[in-house]
């Protein structure tokens, strides 16, 4: 009786086997299935080797949005100080960021020369930062914006740019640096034309009108010289800065994010 129990037994688990090999062999088979060929159509967006990897955020029809939400203006500080804290959030949760710089409405990361981060895919490091970037900032509008409800989910679109040195992306950094100081003095002397010169837009834009523009090289003013920072490398923490990064001062201030290892 012993026996034949024993025989039943081992070809039961005999059975089994060969039905668990068929399943395996069924489940490879589908894994190389006939309309696995789509993949083919995939481009291939790998950003190029030993170059620096910038992000650059932009608010989808923001102005729309400013206006909808009472923004101050020229400035709100509100919400300049919530993009700030997005971009920490950025910072803080995605790897190989460096440094980041915003204004008003967009903020550019700048992700290490030798990152491999997922294999440098152009797609991933847009969408992981657009996205971390978005949802941080429905996530911390009330800590900023107390007694103006979110009307609507505000919108992002990113462009990913790479630059092959350190002196292109210096360059690139004084770039929207300069654009922030042009805009700024803009819109200061616009919304004041409007808000105290009773102007409306249209006659505060046409009393900014120039016949002739003349362009000359400024030296803007460094505020970080004279100045001594502690600085703490043995563990970055993101960190918001106002200051000057046309100059060579800030980056004698942090050789580290321009460091050849990065």
């Amino acid at each position: 009786m012993w026996a034949a129990c024993k025989v039943k037994v081992h070809d039961f688990l005999a059975t089994t086997s060969i039905t668990l090999r068929r399943c395996l062999r069924l489940g490879a088979t589908m894994a190389k299935s006939k309309f696995e060929y789509v993949r083919d159509f995939e481009a291939d967006d790998t950003c190029l080797a030993h170059c620096w990897v910038v992000v650059r955020l932009d608010g989808r029809n923001f102005h729309r949005f400013a206006e909808k939400h009472n923004f101050a203006k020229p400035n709100d500080s509100r919400a300049l100080h919530l993009m700030t804290k997005c971009a920490q959030t950025v910072m803080e949760e995605l790897e190989d960021i460096v440094i980041a710089y915003g204004q008003s409405d967009e903020y550019s990361f700048v992700f290490k020369r030798k990152t491999n981060w997922f294999k440098r895919r152009a797609s991933k490091f847009m969408t992981h930062v657009a996205s971390q970037f978005a949802s941080s900032y429905v996530f911390y509008w009330r800590n900023y914006f107390e007694d103006q409800p979110l009307l609507y989910p505000p919108g992002f679109d990113g462009r990913v740019v790479v630059y092959p040195s350190n002196q292109t992306l210096k360059d690139y950094l004084s770039w929207r640096q300069a654009d922030c100081h042009i805009n700024n003095l803009y819109n200061t002397v616009f919304w004041a034309l409007i808000q105290q010169s009773g102007l409306t837009p249209v006659e505060a834009q046409g009393r900014l009108q120039v016949d002739e523009v003349m362009t000359k090289e400024i030296k803007l003013p460094t505020e970080m010289e004279g100045k001594k920072m502690s600085v703490t490398r043995t563990r970055t923490k993101p960190v918001p800065f106002h200051c000057d990064i046309i100059g060579d001062a800030f980056w004698k201030e942090h050789p580290e994010i321009l460091d050849e290892d990065s």
